[in-house]
């Protein structure tokens, strides 16, 4: 497959929590689960994001999240900051932010609650890209910004340099592939479960929330899809689905990801209101699913060490 414009962004990026404790940005274990990314092999490291809780971060919090995000990084992989807004110079703001303070890229969700026309999609985004020189991905997620980016207005933001990437989060097959077979961008997959179907029709990978929990087993799948094994990449396909469909049917993200991650030993700490923790019923078939993927020893240890 010829390379597209984002290439270099193919592969598994992580779409991190944000860990709080006592109302605070938690800077250690965010910093440590920075470090258990980047030693899983991914490409890329996307603070504030939506599972990043970014609507309940302040507007300090935000620029601090990827300030410590990229200095602990520290070039070992990407950083893809998430500065997007429905407030095209808010959005202008964070970004020049992230990029001087040395981001990869940037994801810019669609402008959501207000509802832009497509034109104003268009002139939102064009604005953003042509004042930064770091690659843009576009994120289409209709479930949340209430209106989809339409292909015709994607194929227009092709033409601008510096858009490179299309994080696809609307859930249609269809419109990945059109969107594939309209531009040269590159195409990441926004769902975890669609990964697979997405890169057989060209996409090069994706943005996970799943990856926070295991991205070793989602790097796999996405070397061995890039590699041409769709045979194997299948079987770790439906190896994952199983676990993403039910984990993240829970509840909104990121509340069952950071329930799953405190189940193994891996706690990131509070959710912020309005976000609220799973009850303790789908606390229950979030442990099953978990065990059941194979994460009884990290769950068993967990319990030991609270004393549950």
């Amino acid at each position: 497959m010829s390379p597209r414009k984002g290439s270099d962004f193919a592969g598994l990026s992580t779409a991190i929590v944000t860990p709080f404790r006592d109302g605070q940005v938690d800077e250690k274990r965010l910093a440590e689960q920075i470090d258990f990314q980047i030693d899983a092999g991914v490409t890329c490291i996307v603070p504030c994001g939506t599972t990043g809780e970014s609507p309940t971060l302040t507007h300090d919090e935000h620029e601090r999240v990827i300030s410590l995000t990229i200095q602990h990084v520290a070039g070992r992989v990407k950083v893809m900051a998430g500065t997007g807004s429905n407030s095209t110079a808010e959005a202008l703001r964070l970004t020049r932010r992230a990029a001087d303070e040395g981001a990869d890229a940037t994801l810019q969700v669609a402008p959501y609650y207000n509802k832009p026309t497509q034109e104003g999609m268009y002139q939102h985004f064009r604005a953003v890209a042509e004042a930064v020189d770091i690659p843009v991905c576009v994120y289409n997620i209709p479930g949340r910004s209430a209106k989809n980016i339409e292909v015709d207005t994607i194929v227009r933001l092709a033409e601008l340099p510096n858009i490179t990437m299309v994080k696809e989060a609307t859930g249609s097959l269809d419109q990945c592939t059109a969107v594939l077979g309209a531009t040269d961008l590159t195409v990441l997959s926004g769902d975890d479960s669609l990964t697979l179907p997405m890169m057989s029709v060209g996409a090069e990978g994706v943005i996970s929330v799943a990856a926070n929990l295991v991205p070793s087993v989602l790097l796999e799948m996405v070397q061995t899809a890039a590699a041409g094994d769709y045979t194997k990449a299948a079987e770790l396909h439906h190896r994952l689905y199983s676990l993403c469909s039910k984990m993240l049917g829970l509840a909104t993200n990121p509340i069952p990801v950071k329930a799953a991650m405190q189940m193994v030993g891996r706690d990131t700490g509070e959710m912020r209101l309005p976000m609220v923790p799973l009850d303790e019923a789908d606390r229950a078939i979030l442990q099953e699913t978990l065990m059941k993927f194979g994460m009884e020893s990290a769950i068993a240890g967990q319990l030991q060490t609270s004393g549950a």
